[in-house]
């Protein structure tokens, strides 16, 4: 079932997210939802807050953005990517350059900005049958990452703009706010 993302505005969007066990109520199923909703709304992840779900969860398919890469193209190291899902994550630790991406976000439609990530992330966290994990990222595969695992911090990729950025955005953000905003997707608007 495709399921509603909720718009920037929405409380949920800005809380720390709980972690969760196995006995989390339908898991296989809220996996399945968000992965509908995710590929039906175009993006390349998806984090539970997203979808009015206070749980330290987001699912992500890099290998989106490559379709139309060779793999082994220097520019982009991490070729193919990777489809996953993140229960309960921690970063452990960021490393390499900064690098500069045009970021947008599902619940913050119609705006891209520049953001600066750390080019590497490693990360703890649990695959979908519990089982743990520590791996490090590279390239997109981490910026995707760590846009999703900020989702599950509280944060949101327009809280690394600078405060005259975001000044200009004001009339947009209001806009989606409001529910003026026009999408191919279902959005809620929740506060």
């Amino acid at each position: 079932m495709i399921l509603p993302i909720v718009a920037y505005v929405a409380a949920i969007l800005r809380k720390v997210s709980a972690s969760i066990d196995a006995d989390y109520p339908n898991l296989p199923l809220l996996l399945e939802d968000m992965w509908e909703t995710m590929y039906e709304s175009n993006g390349v992840g998806l984090a539970a807050p997203q979808v009015n779900k206070n749980i330290r969860l987001f699912v992500m398919d890099s290998a989106q953005i490559f379709e139309n890469v060779e793999e082994g193209d220097e520019a982009y190291p991490d070729t193919p990517g990777i489809k996953r899902v993140f229960i309960n994550a921690q970063i452990v630790e960021t490393g390499g350059k900064d690098w500069i991406y045009n970021e947008g976000c599902l619940s913050i439609p119609k705006i891209r900005e520049d953001v600066l990530r750390a080019e590497t992330v490693t990360l703890s966290y649990m695959d979908e049958n519990f089982v743990e994990h520590v791996e490090t990222f590279i390239g997109m595969t981490a910026i995707v990452i760590l846009h999703e695992y900020d989702h599950i911090e509280g944060k949101l990729f327009i809280d690394y703009l600078k405060p005259l950025r975001r000044k200009m955005l004001q009339g947009k953000l209001n806009d989606i706010s409001k529910g003026k905003v026009r999408v191919d997707y279902k959005m809620i608007q929740i506060k």
